[in-house]
């Protein structure tokens, strides 16, 4: 293309200028010949009447003329050579008399032109009191008849070499012009399309580079013309087109995000209905196996005995689950509205602490704290929420005479707090899993424990609606499970945000 169009429009001007130089020169050229031709003209008449003229003195002075006005015509015969050797000198040009003989012949002293019949015609043509012209060669040929009563003709032998001389230099002239323009034309066209089709190849690259989805490929240029336009176009153009697919494919993302999450959902209410399902089943069939048992046997006090404990711990094992059910639902289906406010976290753990050591004497387990002073910004009922759920795994999976350690301390702009318990401990690889719902590590504690596999999926997800993060994993120097979250503090710098 770049070639094609530099080589096409060079060519272009370089044809319209050498035809505008043909056309000027032409038209010039013949100009200049008619007004040769006219000055010729005028020359060749005006050397015609001065020859009369002089014929007719000549004639005149002569005394037999006076005495005879009928001998004009043999005066003439007798004066032809000197006539025309007078007026070839005085003209500088060949000059001939053609009179009639008494017997009518046309008599010269020697041939006008090349041929004696070319002559006679001119002879005759003038005789008809007419101007005759003749070219040959470099030569031009007059005859104009002589006036009334001298019964002849003069012509004249116009030498037209200079004239088509000079022709000939304005038309070598007018040549090497046009060559000169035409090459010069062609050199000055190549070289100034080659910027123009160099854009305009730079904007077809370009715009293939756009097609391509490389929208960044065009930049402005300082240029003014229609090009410097086009380029400009092509660039807004192609920056609203890039913005247009930005938010398309945005749209496209958050669809495709959307898409997975409902499969995801879908996945997780299929899995969600499944062990909702087992896990109600499981304590009512035990509490309906101990009501069939007590129809059959019901005078049997051991067995009311047993069957008293062991639907109380089915019924309450129960009833945890429909609750943590019903709270982990609330946050997946509504659009949960955190109430956050200043909180002091060492303050709530210790208090929660003292809470839990009831439980934990039960269980034979001592609980203690080591905190530090910080302040969050929180939902209050979220913390509780969080580490009675903590401390109360703690406690369930702990060994008698176990140990549980609340601790917490300032790092940068964080808060960290670690629960680590000397309990029956987490294995590696379930770490990651304990918080999906309904996972538990073995099915035979929780059973003994009353667990769901809810607490730690609620803890989760309420954590991380306070912008913080949780962790799960083995303890490092004994045995026992060490669990640690991070919160943001509450800085004063950006009380007026969080307000």
């Amino acid at each position: 293309m770049k070639n094609s169009l530099k080589l096409k429009s060079s060519i272009f001007l370089a044809l319209l200028l050498s035809m505008t130089v043909f056309i000027l020169g032409f038209m010039i050229i013949k100009e200049i010949d008619q007004d040769q031709k006219r000055q010729q003209e005028t020359f060749l008449k005006d050397a015609s009447n001065t020859a009369q003229e002089y014929v007719e003195q000549v004639i005149i002075s002569e005394p037999s003329y006076q005495n005879n006005f009928s001998i004009r015509g043999t005066i003439l015969f007798k004066k032809r050579e000197a006539i025309t050797t007078h007026l070839e000198m005085k003209t500088g040009m060949h000059v001939e008399l053609f009179i009639h003989g008494d017997n009518g012949e046309t008599i010269a002293d020697r041939p006008f032109t090349s041929s004696k019949n070319t002559d006679l015609k001119l002879f005759q043509y003038a005789d008809e009191n007419k101007i005759a012209f003749k070219t040959e060669g470099n030569t031009l040929y007059y005859v104009a008849p002589l006036n009334d009563g001298f019964d002849g003709v003069i012509g004249f032998a116009y030498p037209l070499k200079e004239s088509q001389l000079f022709l000939q230099r304005i038309q070598r002239f007018f040549i090497q012009i046009g060559a000169l323009v035409v090459i010069a034309s062609f050199l000055i066209a190549y070289f100034y399309f080659h910027r123009i089709t160099n854009e305009i190849l730079r904007l077809k690259e370009a715009s293939e580079q756009i097609e391509q989805g490389n929208y960044q490929a065009i930049t402005p240029t300082n240029r003014k013309d229609e090009l410097g336009k086009l380029r400009q176009g092509i660039h807004s153009m192609s920056q609203r087109i890039e913005a247009h697919v930005r938010a398309m494919e945005q749209k496209q993302a958050t669809l495709n995000l959307a898409i997975d999450k409902l499969k995801k959902l879908e996945n997780q209410q299929k899995t969600f209905i499944g062990n909702i399902t087992h896990e109600f089943k499981t304590p009512l069939s035990i509490i309906l196996a101990y009501m069939d048992l007590l129809e059959l046997y019901e005078d049997d006090p051991s067995l009311v005995q047993d069957a008293r404990g062991n639907v109380k711990k089915e019924a309450q094992r129960l009833y945890n689950l429909v609750e943590k059910v019903l709270q982990l639902a609330s946050f997946e289906k509504y659009d949960f509205e955190l109430q956050q406010e200043k909180i002091e976290s060492a303050e709530i753990l210790e208090e929660l602490c003292d809470r839990m050591k009831g439980k934990a004497q039960k269980f034979d387990v001592s609980i203690s704290a080591d905190l530090q002073k910080a302040t969050l910004w929180f939902d209050k009922e979220s913390f509780h929420l969080i580490f009675i759920n903590l401390l109360d795994n703690a406690i369930k999976y702990n060994i008698p005479g176990g140990k549980i350690v609340a601790k917490s301390e300032i790092k940068g702009e964080m808060l960290i707090i670690q629960i680590i318990d000397t309990g029956i401990g987490i294995p590696t690889d379930a770490c990651e899993k304990v918080f999906e719902p309904f996972f538990t590590v073995s099915k035979d504690r929780s059973k003994q424990s009353g667990g769901t596999g809810l607490g730690l999926a609620l803890v989760k997800r309420l954590v991380e609606d306070q912008q913080g993060t949780i962790t799960i994993h083995p303890a490092k120097n004994h045995a026992g499970t060490e669990v640690t979250l991070s919160f943001p503090l509450y800085l004063e710098w950006n009380n007026s945000q969080k307000a």
